[in-house]
């Protein structure tokens, strides 16, 4: 934030016996007139500086160093940030935007359902009294768990529970590891590469380096679309 002109504060000091700030409340309170005032703007001293300093001439530069103090270019803060809920599957370390994530929830028993032994759809789960089908996301961008991932975090971390939603779309989804969430600005993004033959790099936007791992950035819109197909 800019400081106002110096005529402003040269001003102050010409026209007004600041005492407040010298022995007042906002100095070393030494002034007897505090006991009964208590504070400084109780005090008559006080507001007649104040009538003072309205009614005094300002200096003849005065106006000319308020208009360029105004007239400087405002400092705009660094608000293109995005967040992100980042999280593991298998081996993969994945995110999707904050807002599509509903929930994370505890692990809870995931009930099959008939007919539907195969595919992504899992079954449902109950969530806060809520029957929710569970998905795997891993099955629909193309990243299976790994038995020796899992082994090797299982003393460390726990499996969770994302509720995600978009739209129409409200289900649940078990991952590995959920880091949470993580405020990422664009110039951290960096391209996929076409090289590369991942099937989650299909539904990957962006790659981020995070914590010496690379993160995909999935498409929620991609990921959505692929869900609603495989709840028809």
């Amino acid at each position: 934030m800019n400081e106002r002109p110096d005529t402003a504060r040269r001003l102050d000091l010409a026209i007004v016996n600041d005492c407040w700030n010298r022995i007042g409340v906002r100095g070393d309170r030494s002034c007897p007139e505090l006991k009964q005032h208590v504070h400084c703007r109780n005090c008559p001293v006080y507001s007649a500086g104040a009538a003072e300093l309205l009614d005094g001439d300002p200096p003849a530069n005065y106006l000319a160093e308020w208009t360029s103090h105004f007239a400087q270019p405002k400092h705009v803060e660094d608000i293109e940030t995005r967040s992100i809920v980042i999280f593991r599957i298998g081996a993969e370390w994945l995110a999707l935007p904050t807002p599509v994530v509903i929930e994370v929830a505890n692990l809870l028993p995931v009930h099959s359902l008939p007919h539907r032994q195969s595919g992504a759809v899992l079954g449902i789960a109950n969530v806060r009294g809520e029957l929710l089908v569970c998905v795997s996301l891993g099955q629909i961008v193309g990243v299976e768990r790994s038995a020796t991932t899992s082994r090797e975090h299982r003393s460390t971390v726990y499996r969770r529970l994302l509720v995600i939603r978009r739209e129409d779309v409200r289900v649940v989804c078990p991952v590995d590891e959920v880091h949470g969430v993580h405020h990422v600005h664009p110039r951290e993004l960096k391209d996929v590469p076409s090289t590369v033959a991942k099937a989650a790099v299909t539904y990957s936007t962006a790659l981020l380096s995070w914590r010496e791992r690379s993160v995909g950035i999935l498409d929620d819109q991609l990921v959505f679309y692929s869900l609603k197909r495989s709840l028809g």
